[in-house]
């Protein structure tokens, strides 16, 4: 038994391997046999049975006998071997000699791709001749119209096209030949050879038809629409010379004779029936022309600004000068009442040297106008230049004059601030003073004397001469926050006093009933008379609320409602 059992298990399993690899064989046979079915039920009877429709003579006959013989060849010889292949591979399975089963199937497999392929190369060789008997009927059939239209148009409208007319012709006629080899090929069985004609007809077409189309309009810019513009062109700017127009920098009559040049060099292109860098400059030369016409628009719509506009900016120059000395005069006595920065002072002077500049330009632009030898549109751009730089100018000095005028609005602006200020603080001596109080705290008398010393430092700066408006404003901000901070803590400080006085005196019911809280208060009684207000309102609170939880909010409101 030691030996029986384990030698059982490998002969199970060895049965088992050879079972799988005879399946696995049967498998590969029968996806073999399909294929070869898939091959010979290819449509090429199908197909061969549609070439019978063609005129069989020639190179179809000679195909379609060869694609017969060769199908009826593997059909009859080779389909078969391969049955024969199919059944000896069955055989060496059954036998389990699956070596041998491989060899065959590759074989077999070698042979159904190799058929495969001569069957697809048939079908697409079928498909070409069917297809190009179609498309030569269709389409020799649209080449023949084209060609008739287009004779018929070039006959008809001959002298449109003229040098090109005779080699339109000429080519032209070399369609019917063709036509009549396409009919003969066709009617020979040769469909191939008549579709590397349709093709060639095809493409020369293209071209030809497409010039038919287009050399009459291109013929029209050439001769008529482009000289009637140059025509146009050469009478504009006689007339504008004759009327004092400087046009030399424009260079329009030395591009127009170069137009004039190519144009002649055109016709002798399009007789040759090379139109395409034609079309190409005629485009071009359609944006030069435009752009001329625009050039001298420029020209007179510059005369018109400069007749219209030169006295004017003169006269804005003028008053501008005027404008900036006073300025300068101005400047010099402000100067005397207040300190400003060199900066700030030169911008007067500076202003009037560069409308001195301006000046100097707008004298040499009058000589050219009178001169008549500079191009309005130049002038144009330098008074257009000038009248912006004027204006700035003008802006900038009378911003300047606005800054003068405000140091006078700021000096008593300042002075009324500090006069607000002075009254506010002995406002708030006198409140102090009047006040019940057992006196005022150090601390407060120290704030302020500060702030009497910083209305001190605030009107010796605005006794200064010359007065410096930006240490006076510093000076000020720092007296009035000063001020504003000593009078709100005086204010915070008498309503604590009053506060405390009420908590006392409501306190005074449990003085007899409540020993602690009537010691707390004589502590808050003594802290009142030494000025310490702020202990005074803690030990007051502190005793009441301690007796009576809450009592301070009704205090409070109580104060507020008398206050």
């Amino acid at each position: 038994m030691k030996y029986i059992i384990p030698t059982i298990i490998v002969l199970c399993v060895i049965i088992a391997i050879v079972f799988l690899f005879r399946r696995k064989h049967r498998n590969e046979i029968q996806r073999l046999d399909q294929k070869k079915l898939q091959i010979q039920n290819k449509p090429v009877l199908e197909e061969l049975t549609k070439v019978k429709a063609l005129n069989m003579n020639g190179q179809t006959e000679e195909m379609f006998e060869r694609w017969r013989n060769k199908w009826t060849e593997l059909m009859d010889v080779e389909m078969p071997k391969i049955d024969v292949l199919l059944f000896d591979a069955e055989e060496q399975v059954d036998q389990f000699h699956f070596g041998k089963a491989t060899e065959i199937e590759k074989e077999i497999e070698s042979r159904i791709t190799e058929y495969d392929q001569e069957m697809v190369k048939i079908l697409k060789e079928l498909d070409e001749l069917i297809g190009s008997e179609e498309k030569n009927r269709i389409e020799i059939e649209q080449l023949k119209e084209q060609y008739r239209s287009a004779r018929k148009t070039l006959l008809a409208h001959q002298y449109s096209y003229g040098p090109a007319a005779e080699p339109l012709e000429n080519r032209l006629e070399k369609f019917n030949p063709q036509f009549e080899e396409y009919d003969q090929l066709t009617a020979s069985g040769n469909y191939l050879k008549a579709r590397e004609i349709v093709v060639s007809l095809k493409e020369e077409g293209q071209t030809l038809f497409k010039l038919i189309n287009e050399i009459p309009t291109l013929l029209t810019e050439i001769q008529h629409k482009i000289p009637s513009d140059i025509h146009e062109i050469r009478n504009g700017h006689q007339e504008m010379e004759e009327q004092s127009y400087f046009l030399v920098h424009l260079e329009i009559l030395e591009k127009l004779n170069q137009i004039e040049e190519n144009l002649v060099e055109f016709k002798q292109k399009i007789a040759d029936l090379d139109i395409a860098p034609v079309q190409l400059r005629v485009v071009e030369i359609k944006d030069e022309i435009e752009s001329f016409y625009d050039a001298l628009e420029k020209e007179v719509i510059g005369r018109k600004y400069v007749d219209d506009h030169f006295t004017e900016i003169g006269d804005l120059l003028e008053s501008a000068i005027e404008a900036t000395e006073k300025t300068v005069e101005e400047a010099e006595v402000v100067q005397k009442s207040y300190r400003i920065s060199p900066k700030e002072a030169n911008v007067p002077v500076n202003c009037k040297q560069q409308l001195l500049s301006l000046r100097q330009r707008y004298e040499l632009l009058t000589v050219e106008v009178q001169e008549e030898q500079s191009a309005y549109s130049s002038m144009e751009e330098t008074l257009k230049e000038l009248k912006l730089s004027i204006e700035q100018l003008f802006e900038e000095q009378e911003q300047f004059a606005d800054r003068m005028k405000n140091l006078r609005i700021d000096e008593n602006k300042a002075r009324a601030i500090l006069a607000k200020q002075k009254r506010l603080l002995h406002d708030t001596e006198r409140m102090l003073h009047k006040a019940n109080l057992p006196g005022i705290p150090e601390e407060m008398d120290a704030r302020l004397e500060e702030a009497a010393e910083q209305i001190f430092v605030a009107v010796n700066s605005l006794q200064e001469i010359p007065l410096n408006m930006e240490t006076v404003n510093k000076n000020l901000e720092i007296a009035e926050k000063c001020i504003e901070d000593v009078h709100n803590t005086a204010v915070e400080m008498l309503e604590n006093v009053q506060l405390i006085e009420r908590i006392i005196q409501y306190g005074n019911r449990y003085r007899n009933s409540n020993p602690a809280m009537h010691q707390q208060l004589l502590e808050a009684e003594d802290a009142f008379r030494e000025m310490r207000y702020a202990k005074a309102l803690e030990y007051a609170a502190t005793a009441v609320e301690a007796a009576e939880p809450g009592a301070m909010k009704k205090i409070q409101v109580l104060a507020k409602n008398k206050g």
